[in-house]
């Protein structure tokens, strides 16, 4: 846990706690907030978190305005998932109401968000008053985020308002998952009468529990024929990379990832054989990972997607399963075993292998992409175009949909840089996305695949990223409407059809940018080089696709929920 800084109070190096007094409760939020290493914020201001937002402005941390507050719920999502915190500051039920469905997404995938939230004046709620915003009563807001987050509180009690703002920050550290904070707007300046110790929060693992497991663990890895790694989003979430490889290259164990995981490690590495997806992935890393003797499942999420629709076929009896929450080696169950002590303590026993036989799939592309000019350009040679370009100071964000799916075939440089909802699916949370990595990541080049249905959501978040001055590339699939949705119920639907927009020219509106319309494989290969140097401003690529056109992951995936739709 990050230490706090020396003016933040006074600290006790033998017990490393802190001792504080003397600031507010909006000051003591913010100072938190820093310690745990967060440097920007999004949001939008409204009357009741005013006080809040001066107090922001006047501190280290940046503040980015955004024009929706589900935007700057997705903004601060990608945000935490490189920066490892982020946060979101909105008013008093429109605000907050607004942002559910991003904080329930970075409930669902484990990214933690602090929602922060200025409320109603304890002083102002005597007598049950109709304030605007209200709804129901003065706690709907609060018991709906109770819901949504691992922690919550309404600060109303000075006195322990230190101590609460500081469980549910820590909570956010443990789990990974995002936390509420509301403070009403008479005591963001209040000064308690009290001196409150910051105590570091400890998170123990029986050593008994966790070396009768990692022995276990080890003794069938040295024994097994053909083991194999499946790394999950966890992984990346608690900072854990260095110790997959660790394992994976010490005892020379092969790693493949979750749709969620991809980008956990670089996917160029010797022993990264690909994704494993069930039926909807490659034949031959499922033939590999589902005959495998011994399959270690790191912080893995089980859920339909990542398993190919419950299409994959892993016999819990060839598991060792390991998560921030639970440990299970093949039918034996080891409580309160924490993912990190168990990696520790597995890679120290060195389980000894020989050099693993991978499957034939190569993980790169075979051979330079060539340009057929005149092609019409579909999503599938789009793709194999731009893994051409990709490079370790790429970040790539991937709506849901084809944008997604067909996204699997690229290969990432470097480890977490690849974003999607892979498993809330929420669309519309790319282009946030891209401004909160342009906010977490302002050197590197941020592109994001995105589906015209997915962009008229809330592809407006562009005029904050214009504002700022970031440069993304912005690429619309446009097959007209919600392409998804065809494949997994075929027929001449009207309500999968959208209007069409000319979205080339949406940077003429915005007063930023540059627009490109590409109809074919040549124009897609001249946009291309011709924007990824250009880093004064961002360029939106209007790429126009076949109603029909699909990638074969996504017929896959169609295959097997049309059966259950």
């Amino acid at each position: 846990m990050t230490q706090f800084p020396a003016d933040h109070g006074e600290w006790d190096a033998s017990t490393n706690d802190v001792k504080v007094g003397g600031v507010s409760i909006g000051q003591y939020l913010i100072r938190r907030l820093q310690d745990y290493g967060l440097r920007d914020l999004f949001g939008i201001p409204g009357d009741y978190v005013l006080n809040l937002y001066g107090m922001l402005e006047q501190s280290p941390i940046r503040v980015i305005g955004c024009t929706r507050e589900d935007c700057a719920g997705f903004a601060a999502d990608a945000y935490a998932r490189i920066n490892g915190l982020g946060a979101v500051c909105v008013t008093y039920c429109v605000g907050g109401l607004s942002v559910c469905n991003s904080i329930a997404g970075a409930f669902a995938e484990k990214s933690p968000v602090v929602m922060i939230t200025g409320s109603p004046g304890l002083a102002e709620r005597v007598n049950n008053p109709l304030l605007h915003h209200k709804v129901r009563d003065f706690r709907t807001q609060l018991e709906v985020f109770e819901k949504l987050c691992v922690a919550s509180t309404e600060i109303s009690d000075p006195v322990n308002a230190f101590r609460e703002i500081d469980r549910v920050l820590d909570a956010a550290i443990r789990f990974k998952r995002p936390v509420y904070i509301d403070i009403p707007r008479d005591l963001v300046d209040l000064v308690p009468h009290v001196t409150h110790t910051y105590q570091r929060t400890q998170w123990k693992t029986d050593p008994q529990v966790v070396a009768e497991a990692a022995d276990e663990a080890a003794e069938w890895l040295e024994k097994s024929k053909q083991p194999v790694i499946i790394a999950g989003v966890e992984l990346h979430r608690f900072g854990l990379q260095d110790r997959l490889l660790e394992l994976a290259e010490g005892s020379q164990i092969p790693i493949a990832s979750t749709l969620l995981g991809k980008s956990v490690v670089s996917e160029k590495l010797p022993l990264y054989i690909g994704l494993y997806e069930g039926a909807m992935g490659d034949d031959e890393i499922t033939q590999y990972v589902e005959s495998s003797d011994c399959i270690v499942l790191l912080g893995a999420f089980r859920t339909d997607i990542n398993l190919g629709i419950y299409t994959a076929n892993i016999d819990p009896a060839k598991c060792i399963y390991a998560t921030s929450e639970s440990l299970r080696i093949r039918h034996h169950h080891y409580r309160g075993v924490l993912l990190d002590d168990f990696l520790v303590e597995l890679i120290k026993r060195k389980p000894k292998r020989s050099a693993p036989r991978l499957p034939n799939t190569p993980r790169v592309p075979a051979g330079p992409f060539v340009v057929e000019p005149d092609a019409p350009i579909t999503i599938s040679r789009l793709i194999a175009r731009l893994n051409e370009q990709l490079d370790a100071e790429t970040v790539v964000i991937a709506d849901i949909g084809d944008s997604l799916f067909a996204a699997t075939e690229l290969v990432i440089h470097q480890r977490t840089d690849f974003l999607s909802t892979a498993y809330y699916t929420s669309m519309g949370f790319s282009v946030p996305a891209a401004l909160g990595a342009c906010v977490a990541k302002p050197n590197d080049r941020v592109v994001v695949i995105c589906g015209d249905g997915a962009f008229q959501m809330t592809g407006m978040e562009l005029s904050t990223i214009v504002r700022h001055g970031f440069n993304p590339i912005i690429i619309v699939l446009d097959n007209h409407g919600y392409g998804t949705e065809r494949t997994l119920h075929p027929g001449n639907w009207e309500y999968n059809e959208i209007h069409p927009w000319d979205y080339a020219r949406i940077p003429d509106v915005l007063r930023g940018g540059k627009g490109y319309t590409v109809n074919t494989e040549g124009e897609l290969d001249e946009t291309l080089r011709a924007v990824w140097d250009d880093r004064a401003e961002v360029s939106l690529l209007h790429v126009k696709l076949p109603t029909d056109d699909q990638s074969e992951t996504l017929r896959r995936l169609a295959m097997r929920l049309s059966e259950r739709i």
